[in-house]
């Protein structure tokens, strides 16, 4: 059914009314005199030239006559169809729309073709890629993360052997910029330096980090909780980043390190396959260079490398890196034992007392050993290298044990020199006997503690009653002096006589003859 071709002022009318009063076409036609069908083309017209009611006020005329009833093209001049390819790659811009770039191509091309035409034009482009590269990703948006399924080696100078290692590949989102590096493994300290190096390689931090569900990376495997590893989840707070782990068996999910892995094994490891390397230093170094000529080489579908790229999508929306790096630990639970230590890696460090008995986590770095109880650090200690020995802090000691730890043998020794020569030498044998001298440390306090109770004189008369009888140890001092042993002389030993008294049982010297 035809329509009519309505004035300018009740296009605004009609336009007004849908628009910001939400009114329908039958209100309009009540309220204007327009009839249903006008209202609806009308409408239509508009929604296809990407026009809103602000627009619309800003718009004179003669330009919205333009917008909405452009001239039809004559034989020959064909309307200009947008470039999906510069379309996609605007999308990865933040804040850009398919209706913002709409509204630029008309402003180019006032003839052009209207919203829906524009987007099934994009759509179809779209359609026509491969699957694994549907994703429309947002500058500084993401980086995807895994390991190449094809390995680089190293070789043994002295025997010739040549031993598998891992390739760690990253790829940004929006530009393609892709890192990679070789590692001995994929174990949690080669996969948390690797990404450490990745992002101080971008000189930034996406907002979200996509791996596969690696065990070094994701500790329980879900498809919608995944638990993240412990460690890996401490380097995204530190770097100010989340990690998104992909589903699995959803390859689409890390579609951009799927593929950025492929160009790797093609571009960097396929052109290694005639090299040896000795080191992973060396190995690493010429991953680099193939790495950057990788990132420096146009690509055909948007005319632009992956670096200009970057430079351009990605490297304007990172986040900045913090001012230090990330320190590698490891996590593990712990009790603290009656001694009030914990055994990490096969040392023992102190802890307040009070936790005694209770459960502990332990953070163990290369240089440091922290102890954290419900989530608060009550412990720090540097790490130390020593089997089966102590590292004890005295504040983390009862007030009994720091006074005890505040004694050495050289005091001991002084002060038992004041109390006498018998004092003074019972304690060097207490000290001396022992196999280790804090061990006589408890003995020798003990008999201090005698001399409040009985003075300095009968003290020392019982040490040198104790050292007769070779009694070394604080419970014959007491002993002694509870007896009151210490007054009395000791007893002497009888002469002895150099004839013997006759007996029958004495044969003599002459009896062997």
């Amino acid at each position: 059914m035809a329509t009519e071709r309505l004035s300018m002022r009740k296009i605004r009318d009609v336009l007004r009314l849908k628009w910001t009063q939400g009114c329908s076409h039958r209100q309009i036609y009540r309220a204007t005199g327009v009839s249903v069908a006008t209202v609806s083309e009308t409408a239509s017209r508009a929604q296809r030239a990407g026009l809103d009611w602000p627009l619309v006020e800003q718009l004179s005329d003669e330009d919205l006559e333009r917008r909405l009833y452009p001239a039809a093209p004559g034989p020959g001049a064909p309307r200009p169809w947008p470039d999906p390819a510069h379309l996609h790659l605007e999308l990865k811009r933040p804040g850009v729309t398919l209706r913002l770039l709409h509204i630029e191509y008309l402003e180019k091309h006032p003839d052009g073709y209207g919203y829906t035409q524009f987007c099934e034009h994009y759509k179809q482009w779209l359609g026509r890629r491969p699957l694994s590269m549907r994703q429309t990703h947002r500058g500084g948006e993401k980086l995807f993360v895994d390991y190449a399924g094809q390995k680089p080696s190293l070789t043994d100078p002295a025997t010739g052997q040549r031993t598998q290692v891992e390739l760690f590949v990253a790829v940004l989102g929006a530009s393609n910029l892709t890192y990679a590096e070789a590692s001995r493994s994929q174990q949690s300290p080669d996969w948390i330096h690797s990404h450490i190096r990745a992002l101080e390689y971008l000189g930034g931090v996406p907002q979200a980090i996509v791996p596969d569900q690696l065990k070094s990376g994701v500790a329980h495997s879900h498809r919608y909780e995944p638990g993240i590893q412990r460690t890996y989840h401490e380097m995204a707070q530190h770097y100010g980043t989340i990690i998104l782990p992909a589903r699995p068996q959803h390859p689409r999910d890390k579609a951009k390190v799927e593929v950025g892995v492929l160009i790797a094994e093609r571009w960097i490891l396929a052109r290694l396959r005639h090299q040896t390397f000795f080191c992973l230093d060396e190995l690493n170094q010429r991953i680099f260079e193939l790495c950057e000529e990788l990132n420096q080489r146009q690509m055909r579908r948007y005319g632009k490398s992956r670096r200009q790229l970057f430079e351009e999508l990605d490297r304007p929306a990172l986040r900045p890196l913090p001012a230090s790096r990330f320190s590698y630990g490891e996590w593990k639970y712990a009790k603290v034992n009656i001694d009030y230590h914990i055994e990490a890696d096969h040392h023992y460090y102190s802890v307040p007392h009070r936790l005694v008995q209770e459960q502990v986590e332990v953070r163990l770095s290369a240089m440091t050993v922290e102890v954290f109880h419900r989530g608060q650090r009550v412990a720090s200690h540097q790490r130390s290298a020593h089997r089966a020995h102590h590292t004890t802090v005295p504040e983390h000691m009862p007030k009994a044990h720091q006074q005890h730890l505040s004694w050495t043998p050289s005091r001991l020794t002084h002060w038992a020199a004041t109390m006498g020569p018998g004092v003074e030498q019972l304690v060097r044998a207490i000290l001396a006997e022992r196999p280790h001298p804090e061990q006589g440390y408890r003995s020798c306090l003990g008999i201090m503690r005698l001399e409040k109770l009985y003075g300095k004189d009968r003290l020392d008369a019982a040490c040198r009653r104790a050292l007769l009888a070779q009694a070394r140890s604080y419970r014959h001092v007491e002993s002694i002096l509870k007896a009151g042993l210490d007054r009395m002389e000791p007893a002497q030993a009888p002469a002895s006589t150099s004839v013997p008294t006759p007996h029958d049982n004495i044969r003599g010297r002459t009896y062997y003859r």
